[in-house]
């Protein structure tokens, strides 16, 4: 079992929210058809579908066997991740990958809500 960051990763790679990532991915996976197959096969995929889990055992593989990825993965991530608190009484929302339809992002919401 890939580690929950490699998870999440391999579901950002499939909605191509992070493109620097995807491309630095998609270079390093070309070399590998298994993981190319991967990295394509989890295009589009929900976030915790077997296509997402397969690629983020190939992610796990690639940073195994080879450790300067590793770092420049975790680093690359580093820089595109969103870390959100918040502070007592404070609500953080946040969507992320494709979306379709209405969203509502609220905290306190007095009353009904229409479309």
């Amino acid at each position: 079992m890939p580690e929950p960051v490699l998870v999440s990763i391999a579901a950002a790679l499939a909605a191509k929210s992070i493109t620097g990532v995807y491309e630095l991915v998609k270079t390093k996976f070309a070399k590998r058809a298994e993981a190319a197959a991967a990295l394509e096969a989890a295009e589009g995929a929900a976030p915790d579908s077997a296509e997402v889990a397969a690629l983020a055992d190939e992610l796990a593989r690639a940073e195994k066997a080879d450790p300067a990825f590793h770092t420049e993965l975790r680093s690359e991530w580093a820089k595109v991740a969103v870390h959100q608190q918040a502070e007592h009484g404070g609500v953080v929302n946040q969507i992320t990958g494709n979306v379709s339809g209405k969203v509502l992002q609220a905290r306190d919401i007095q009353g009904g809500v229409t479309f």
